[in-house]
């Protein structure tokens, strides 16, 4: 073969390669593909941007804490109920960690200043405490955050049951006493249910799959038996009506018994500090007598 002819079948070796590069990498799929691919996951509705003073500094650690597998499946649940983003999360929590590991040493370099040396060991332990406590501060506080939307989230579907009710009884269909009861809050939770609604009746999908997704994504399992009762009660308004009335029924007495328990654990609480100030007053009441009848002569 002769230089030109080996030149050039060279060139068309590399011309087909990299046209089968691009192609590949910008190929669309055809339509019987992009009809037979499952739907694009739900975005994530973000409360709102996260601009605070610990998320922009700790914006460079994201990636780090990202390869360790950060955060887990019990703190993303907790972020979708906080409707939050992972990355500012993470942020934090990579803020506190630097904060807990440079905040000791600076405070004991303060204290040596003015001339008060603490023990290593007691230094020490203090360090890898206030960095234990740091590292575990976004935790605790998106934990507290996600079981207060939960419990609001709970009460707000136990109105929107009744409401339900209320609507059926007054001659309303199924949907339109749904989108009469969603439409009576102002609430976020109220918003929630009435955006997961109005979306399924958008994708011609019915009700008791809008509110089983709310019920996945905020992690509230009442949404999944009110779900299930109206996909069980079919299409006899009678018995829509009858099983959404047991099942709001069932939402207002676990309600009203979890407030119950709630005001009985914080009456509880409160006494401790009674007894505590009582037992103050009785020390203080028989120290004189105890003092005088063992150190009398």
């Amino acid at each position: 073969m002769t230089p030109v002819l080996a030149a050039a079948a060279a060139g068309a070796a590399v011309g087909l390669a990299l046209w089968a590069l691009f192609a590949a990498r910008w190929a669309r799929p055809t339509l019987a593909e992009r009809l037979a691919a499952p739907p694009p996951p739900r975005p994530v509705m973000v409360s709102g941007p996260k601009t605070g003073v610990l998320t922009r500094l700790g914006k460079v650690g994201v990636p780090a804490l990202e390869g360790f597998g950060m955060p887990g499946p019990r703190t993303r649940r907790n972020l979708r109920v906080c409707e939050r983003e992972p990355a500012s999360y993470l942020a934090e929590k990579f803020t506190a960690l630097v904060l807990g590991l440079a905040f000791p040493p600076l405070l004991g370099g303060m204290l040596s200043l003015a001339g008060v040396l603490p023990s290593g060991a007691v230094a020490g332990g203090m360090w890898v405490a206030f960095a234990v406590v740091a590292w575990f501060a976004p935790d605790l506080s998106l934990r507290d955050e996600a079981d207060k939307r939960r419990e609001r989230m709970r009460r707000t579907l136990a109105g929107f049951a009744d409401l339900v009710v209320v609507s059926l009884a007054g001659g309303a269909g199924v949907n339109g006493a749904l989108a009469d009861a969603g439409a009576a809050g102002n609430g976020w939770a109220m918003a929630r249910i009435r955006e997961g609604l109005r979306e399924a009746a958008l994708m011609r999908q019915p009700p008791w799959t809008a509110l089983r997704d709310l019920g996945e994504r905020y992690d509230t399992l009442e949404f999944a038996e009110l779900a299930a009762s109206l996909q069980l009660a079919g299409a006899d308004g009678a018995r829509i009506r009858s099983s959404l009335a047991s099942k709001a029924k069932t939402l207002r007495t676990q309600f009203l018994s979890e407030m119950d328990a709630e005001a009985q654990s914080a009456t509880e609480r409160m006494s401790l500090p009674v007894v505590l100030l009582f037992a103050g007053f009785l020390a203080l009441l028989g120290y004189p007598a105890m003092s005088h009848i063992l150190f009398s002569s």
